[in-house]
């Protein structure tokens, strides 16, 4: 039977509970021994990240109990936590940064003893915080990117690289700790080590730049006592971003450079004069082999055993491949998943990555690349309710503004049990993702499911400025920041009621961090959403650029808005917090208390000015969150404090959320 209800108003087995239970995915995968490892989401406690082993019987567990939180704060975003590996004595070594006091700890599982620490608490700033360890046995230490706060201020800080002793005698003592590079450049990345262990290679980049725009290769000798020396700049440049480097067997470098407008994989001899541009070991094929280097220590490639490489490389969608370096053949993994995460682990002739799919969530895949065969081998995607509620995706291309390509992934409402009145048109809520210079991939996610099972559809929008789509497409945002974003998902949004899509009075619009920016601008500057959902948002340019973010981001407006000594009046044109006075569509402001990359100052501000306009809208914030919502109670809440938004105002009668009280 088949039931005829309003769209919105379907009932669905997947409520707010199962979204929050199936918040975040696995991150960090890497080979331990024979094991493979990776950090988890666990929302249900506390948001923190488990650390996971699979053992060599297959069984999964879970290796460090809570409150352990095996993740990272350098650069707010972090990176790579934790390394592993089996000493002398055949015992498993980890050494992890934990979130709660950002210190390194040393671990030895089968001892069963707690960890102890490796690093002390710095009482400046925000302290000192690690990343990208790189296990050195023979030398008994670790080697990782210190971040180190020298004031008060966000701004305040350094980057270098650095060697931890693993007998824990720098752990009252930041003496001990030896720098291994200096701080000439703002922003690191880890040291890859030499197959001789002889040199060292790793990124490099300054202010105004973000990483996307235009990184170097540093490389450096080690000396017999485990010093850096003769650093030099051996690849990239100020309009060229280099991704990743690693070394091959051989003792060549291999890396991912856009110098030719799309992220390729390039190899290039250390005995080369510095500059030689790298021999791109795959033709031209008009795809991304790498990324933007969000957290420190991402992984697009590996050297495999005989020459071959595994890359995680396409356009829009990503795919698992085994590079042949010397003939340029690339074949790919087969299976179902449409996105891989840029992490990567190689043991033997098996690589190990993260994946998902329009029909499974991120799980821990292996391609054996001797058979071919791509199989899950943990975190594994267990269909929480009928897969039937799942939505039928559409990846599309809209044309907008000049003619130019958008794109988008579309989830039509979708309820095998439900069906709309004849001639009635669903409301459509345009989800803007984050960054943003970044990408929203086409995979399952239950928080759109959440929505599509009760007959609400979700476009996600790839706007001009999002990766995965070449440089060219990238960098239409420069100096367009809240233009060609806003303008973009308003085209796709037009596109969907101008074909019958889309209820066009019934059209809302929301967004997370610069999502949440654009989906204010767009409240601002469009007239054309019945309302929005804002979740810890830019709302003033000026503000947030001035010591009102952290480190990482706080020239990012260079690039997207232009330098504000030559255009000022840009900043406060573009700013939403200047403008409350146009905003007239019902608002729902999600923010965490914890924030530093977009701290609630700015809402409290955006609030006041938009009080007593007479526009209706509510202010969720929420105690022990930062930049992203990882508490289960909290997901939940927001959740449905998202629906009951769009049922006021589209009009649903629906009485399985609590109401969402909305002032004026």
């Amino acid at each position: 039977m088949v039931t005829t209800a309003p769209y919105g108003a379907w009932p669905s087995p997947i409520d707010a509970r199962l979204v929050a239970e199936h918040d975040g995915r696995p991150e960090y995968v890497g080979v331990v021994g024979a094991e493979v490892w990776w950090t988890e989401a666990r929302p249900a406690e506390g948001g923190r990240r488990a650390l996971v082993r699979r053992g060599l019987d297959g069984t999964e567990e879970t290796v460090l109990p809570a409150p352990w939180n095996v993740r990272s704060r350098v650069i707010e975003y972090g990176g790579q936590p934790w390394a592993g590996a089996v000493d002398a004595d055949g015992r498993t070594v980890v050494v992890f940064c934990d979130f709660a006091d950002q210190r390194l700890y040393a671990y030895t599982p089968d001892d069963g003893a707690a960890p102890r620490p490796l690093t002390p608490v710095s009482a400046v700033g925000g302290g000192l915080r690690w990343a990208d360890p790189v296990l050195r046995l023979d030398r008994g230490e670790v080697w990782c990117v210190l971040e180190e706060f020298t004031g008060p201020r966000p701004t305040d800080v350094r980057r270098v690289i650095a060697a931890v002793p693993l007998d824990g005698s720098a752990a009252e003592d930041r003496t001990v700790v030896r720098e291994l590079s200096d701080d000439r450049h703002r922003f690191v990345t880890g040291p890859r080590i030499s197959p001789d262990g002889r040199h060292a290679a790793w990124i490099a980049w300054d202010h105004p730049r973000m990483p996307w725009d235009g990184t170097v290769v540093l490389l450096a000798g080690i000396t017999g006592g485990g010093a850096f020396t003769g650093v030099r700049e051996f690849a990239g440049g100020p309009e060229e971003s280099v991704a990743q480097v690693e070394w091959d067997a051989d003792g060549t470098l291999l890396y991912v450079s856009d110098a030719d407008g799309w992220w390729e994989l390039r190899r290039a001899d250390p005995a080369e004069p510095d500059g030689t541009p790298g021999r791109r070991l795959c033709p031209p094929r008009q795809e991304e082999f790498g990324g933007p280097l969000w957290k420190i220590g991402m992984r697009w490639f590996l050297p495999l055993d005989g020459g071959t490489i595994a890359v995680v490389h396409g356009r829009g969608a990503t795919s698992l491949g085994i590079l042949d370096p010397v003939s340029g053949d690339l074949v790919d993994a087969a299976g179902p998943w449409t996105q891989w995460a840029p992490s990567l682990a190689v043991h033997g002739s098996r690589v190990i990555g993260i994946a998902a799919g329009p029909r499974s969530a991120h799980e821990i895949v292996e391609l054996d690349t001797c058979t071919g065969r791509a199989r899950v081998i943990a975190a594994r995607h267990t269909d929480a309710v009928d897969p039937a509620y799942y939505p039928e995706p559409q990846s599309r291309t809209f044309t907008g503004p000049d003619g130019r390509d958008i794109h988008a992934h579309i989830y039509p409402p979708h309820n095998p049990g439900h069906r709309a009145p004849d001639g009635e048109l669903p409301p459509y809520v345009v989800w803007a993702h984050g960054g943003p210079t970044g990408h929203a991939p086409l995979v399952l996610d239950l928080e759109a499911a959440y929505f599509t099972s009760r007959g609400i559809g979700v476009a996600v929008v790839n706007y001009g400025g999002s990766t995965g789509y070449g440089r060219a497409y990238r960098e239409r945002l420069r100096g367009q920041w809240g233009v060609v974003d806003v303008e973009d998902c308003a085209a796709v949004a037009e596109a969907l009621a101008d074909e019958g899509t889309a209820d066009r009075r019934r059209l809302a619009v929301r967004g997370g961090s610069a999502g949440g920016w654009t989906a204010a601008a767009s409240l601002v500057t469009t007239g054309l959403y019945a309302c929005a959902t804002i979740s810890y948002p830019v709302l003033d340019l000026v503000g947030w650029s001035e010591d009102g973010t952290h480190d990482f981001e706080s020239q990012y407006l260079e690039s997207l808005i232009g330098p504000h000594d030559q255009v000022p009046d840009r900043y406060r044109e573009r700013s939403p917090l200047h403008h409350a006075d146009r905003i007239s569509a019902p608002f729902l402001l999600l923010q965490g208390l914890d924030d530093a990359v977009c701290p609630p100052a700015q809402c409290d501000r955006f609030l006041r000015a938009v009080a007593g306009r007479g526009t209706p809208h509510a202010y969720l914030a929420f105690e022990g969150e930062g930049h992203g919502f990882r508490r289960a109670e909290t997901i939940v809440r927001a959740v449905e404090a998202e629906l009951s938004l769009y049922a006021q105002t589209f009009g649903i009668a629906r009485t399985d959320v609590p109401p969402l009280e909305l002032t004026k």
